[in-house]
């Protein structure tokens, strides 16, 4: 895949021409609402066997070749380099397709297992009609082998909204997480609707991950969680009925996402998650949590302080990286996951946490604040389907920021009122799986279903292969 950033003046049919592909596959790819109308700085995947690649700190022109199996001339051909030896971190570079020309006597058989790959990869990407029948001097397109990961999926979507997600990105999720069951004082826990979820779920081959929670959309949850964690008896009786419903209902994961913890319940909560693991792991099940964005073993902050990465990362099986909300609803605007945060963010897990105990967090919408913002004003939250179509609704220049990796726009609306809209985009997706790959994480795990966002689905596919149970 491609990514092309529109420029003034450019249509879809002047788009599709340079890439020679037809209209209506970057229409379908990117599901454009309204084709005959772009924005300036909108991103757009292209289906096309070349690959999109940023040249990163230490890279040289020999390793990035060696990367994707191609000869260095054919990447300093395609990007016209005129200093091979000289490479810019930042440099955006074309990298050609693997190519085979058929031998004589060949067969599709004969060219996977040369390359590490499937007679039925070569089949698709190629458009072979007639697998037995190839034809000596013929080019083929050889699909590269990509990184196996899992992707995790939350969502707080009611029942038949998240059966509908399921059955359209289903195939690429490894685990489905619906939102959550709330613990009570009691030890008891909060019931939800999720039989036929879980049902959607198994169909296609998803393993679904029981949430815990302590906290709610308003309520933080801190004094709840304390009240639990510090009773042993509690503890063990939240666990019991966990351990009850996952038996019930099918769940094989358990992800335990406590949040706003007290400082002084840190060694109460890693106790938890040690009886949790004592509990499942005996049966089979896998325990995972979810972990703030800490940059550091010291960072203060009741959001921070009682989530001991070190402690996470030897119990549970893997552990969820929330790295999103930097643009909070209630804050000033800015760049929802930026980045160079997450970067900071993962580098500082992988010097207590595995990498392959890791996922990365996504977050899948897009956030328009009031200018000049005001303090506790909330922003407004949509999908980044709906930043796209408000960007040409209001005829607004999308940009990018290079270090965020994130695109924004302002606008104004009908009432003069001016606003700012950060959201994701292809750019920024491919950024995110960059970083997933470099660090070779365990997968990414998305917040939240229900915010469409087709390119980002188009994306994963063309850079992972999906771990299903």
């Amino acid at each position: 895949m491609l990514i092309h950033v529109v420029s003034v003046g450019e249509t879809l049919w002047q788009i599709a021409n340079r890439y020679a592909v037809p209209v209506q596959s970057i229409i379908q790819l990117n599901a454009l609402a309204t084709p005959d109308q772009l924005a300036i700085g909108q991103s757009l995947v292209i289906p096309s066997p070349y690959t999109n690649y940023t040249v990163k700190s230490g890279d040289t022109l020999w390793s990035i070749a060696h990367q994707f199996s191609v000869p260095i001339q054919s990447i300093v051909a395609e990007n016209h380099l005129t200093n091979p030896d000289r490479l810019t971190p930042g440099t955006k570079l074309i990298i050609p397709p693997i190519t085979h020309i058929v031998q004589p006597g060949e067969t599709l058989w004969q060219i996977a297992q040369r390359y590490g790959t499937t007679i039925q990869a070569i089949v698709v990407e190629n458009k072979i009609s007639n697998p037995n029948m190839l034809y000596t001097g013929a080019p083929l397109v050889i699909p590269r082998k990509l990184p196996l990961i899992e992707v995790n999926a939350y969502s707080y979507q009611p029942s038949e909204e998240a059966i509908d997600s399921i059955n359209a990105v289903g195939h690429l999720l490894t685990y489905f997480s619906p939102f959550a069951y709330m613990m009570k004082e009691d030890g008891t826990l909060q019931p939800i609707n999720d039989e036929k979820m879980i049902a959607a779920a198994k169909a296609k081959n998803i393993i679904p991950m029981l949430t815990l929670t302590n906290f709610t959309s308003t309520e933080e949850g801190s004094n709840l969680a304390h009240v639990v964690l510090s009773n042993a008896d509690l503890r063990k009786k939240v666990m019991n009925n966990v351990l009850q419903v996952m038996q019930d209902k099918g769940y094989q994961v358990l992800n335990i996402d406590f949040e706003n913890v007290l400082p002084a319940d840190r060694e109460n909560y890693n106790a938890f998650i040690q009886l949790a693991a004592d509990m499942l792991h005996p049966k089979g099940y896998l325990v995972s949590t979810a972990l703030a964005p800490k940059t550091s073993a010291t960072q203060a902050g009741t959001l921070y302080e009682a989530h001991d990465y070190e402690t996470h990362g030897r119990i549970a099986d893997f552990v969820v990286l929330m790295t999103y909300e930097w643009g909070y609803r209630l804050g000033p605007p800015q760049a929802i996951s930026p980045i160079n945060e997450m970067r900071k963010v993962v580098e500082y897990a992988l010097t207590v946490i595995p990498a392959n105990k890791i996922l990365l967090g996504f977050e899948l919408y897009a956030r328009d604040w009031l200018l000049p913002h005001v303090k506790g004003q909330e922003a407004e939250t949509f999908s980044p389907q709906e930043a796209l179509n408000r960007a040409i609704q209001y005829g607004a220049t999308i940009q990018f920021d290079p270090t965020a990796q994130s695109p924004f726009y302002r606008y104004v609306d009908e009432q003069g009122r001016n606003h700012e809209v950060w959201f994701e985009d292809a750019r920024s997706a491919q950024a995110k799986f960059d970083m997933a790959k470099q660090y070779n994480l365990r997968g990414i795990s998305y917040w939240a279903l229900g915010f469409p966002f087709p390119q980002n689905w188009v994306l994963l596919n063309n850079n992972f292969s999906i771990k299903k149970s």
